[in-house]
């Protein structure tokens, strides 16, 4: 035998000669490895969690300051606005106050033109005056009225002075009721603006017009006047064409005939 192979038995024979205690220390040290390395592995895992939790916290972080910037933005515009309306609140109290002021005066001024207007109306030529003197009892009626606004009140008196400026200048014919002499009679009027009244009693018997210079009817005589008011009543009432028609004009009513 070599020496060379004599060394590596006695080698192999050293090895196999180990103390099976420093076998098991080995196994230890190799099981405490694994172990370290899968509780690395298990921390590595927990850290990457937390840093995906923290990347997600902070990408919502950024999300809700971009809601509050936004929300501040929104608040300061609602402010703004606020303030506008506050101002507007002010200028309006304002004109609250003006208004009241202004109804304190413009109540006793309505009242004082349908005074004047009801006094026009008696001194005026004297046709529809049932219907002159309703319309400005009810205007009286509706200045009492809580329920009815100012401007309303206003527009209906403003409405009775235009009604008042158009009778004259257009021409109508109406019936109604007259008193004349000491009795009544149903007559038919003819009325041209505030020019001129006249009447014819139902069945033609009796014409007369409004004198107003006398403040009094006055009869008429004679075939003419009958035919310039029957011709004037077919006018009046558009059974024929507007033509120009002749009637009496007395004093006190613009001049004479």
């Amino acid at each position: 035998m070599s020496r060379l192979t004599i060394v590596a038995v006695a080698l192999f024979g050293a090895l196999t000669c180990v103390p099976a205690s420093a076998a098991d220390t080995l196994d230890q040290i190799e099981k405490e490895g694994m172990e370290r390395s899968a509780e690395g592995r298990d921390a590595q895992a927990a850290i990457n969690k937390v840093s995906d939790k923290t990347r997600d916290l902070v990408e919502e972080y950024g999300s809700e300051l971009k809601l509050v910037e936004g929300l501040e933005t929104y608040v300061a515009m609602l402010q703004r606005q606020l303030d506008a309306q506050d101002r507007e609140i002010v200028t309006l109290q304002g004109s609250i106050g003006e208004v009241a002021v202004i109804e304190r005066q413009i109540l006793p001024l309505m009242s004082r033109m349908i005074d004047t207007l009801e006094e026009f109306v008696e001194l005026d030529v004297p046709f529809l005056l049932v219907e002159r003197r309703q319309r400005i009892e009810r205007l009286r009626e509706l200045l009492e009225r809580a329920d009815v606004t100012v401007a309303e009140k206003c527009r209906r008196v403003f409405e009775a002075y235009q009604i008042e400026t158009e009778y004259g200048r257009t021409i109508e014919a109406y019936k109604a009721k007259l008193a004349l002499d000491s009795g009544s009679f149903d007559a038919d009027f003819l009325r041209i603006g505030r020019t001129a009244l006249l009447y014819q009693t139902v069945g033609g018997d009796r014409l007369g017009f409004w004198d107003g210079e006398a403040g009094a009817w006055r009869e008429l005589d004679g075939v003419p006047y009958r035919r310039f008011i029957e011709k004037g009543l077919k006018v009046a009432r558009q059974e024929i064409a507007p033509e120009l028609i002749s009637v009496p004009v007395m004093p006190g009513q613009g001049g004479a005939q």
